[in-house]
């Protein structure tokens, strides 16, 4: 017995596995033939083809046989490639950018390591006592804590700063008038 299309998408919203087998066996062709022509490519009308196929046992219960199986078919494919269309606009619209960001990003950061490096570099023209405060400050420590574990007083530590922060200037406006 041939049932029609429209008896087929009927018994297969109700559940019927069989009906809704004959109908993918009967059209699974020209959905992705037709995916085919709306996407231009194998691979993206292959993801189409499987998305509606997934989709098509929720979207029969609201077939109503007012057009032809076909018609209504080739609706959804049609609806299924204008969301998937609008879903990669808007992937792509909110990719937008992100480009240039990690670009300033990556320069920012190497920025960043350019002036640790300079700074490491720098550290070894300092006294061994200055070099150790400062490296213990910008461990963040405190001066209370710095002091306490160079057995110094917190006054000694701002003022070895004071000095490794001048050695470090001098050192960089030498440099840059190099």
């Amino acid at each position: 017995m041939n049932l029609s299309d429209e008896a087929l998408a009927e018994a297969a919203a109700h559940g019927d596995k069989a009906a809704f087998s004959d109908l993918l066996e009967r059209h699974y062709d020209r959905v992705f033939a037709f995916a085919f022509r709306l996407t231009g490519g194998r691979t993206e009308a292959e993801d189409l083809t499987q998305d509606i196929c997934a989709a098509l046992p929720s979207k029969l219960l609201r077939f109503e046989a007012r057009a032809r199986f076909t018609t209504w078919l080739y609706r959804v494919v049609l609806n299924a490639a204008h969301d998937r269309r609008r879903r990669q606009e808007a992937h792509s619209r909110a990719a937008e950018g992100w480009g240039d960001w990690e670009i300033a990003r990556q320069a920012a950061n190497a920025e960043t390591d350019a002036r640790i490096d300079w700074l490491t570099e720098a550290m070894r023209a300092l006294s061994p006592d200055l070099r150790d405060t400062l490296a213990l400050i910008l461990d963040d420590l405190t001066h209370a804590e710095a002091a306490e574990v160079l057995n110094i007083s917190e006054g000694t530590v701002s003022w070895r700063l004071s000095q490794a922060r001048k050695h470090l200037r001098a050192l960089k406006e030498k440099e840059d008038t190099a």
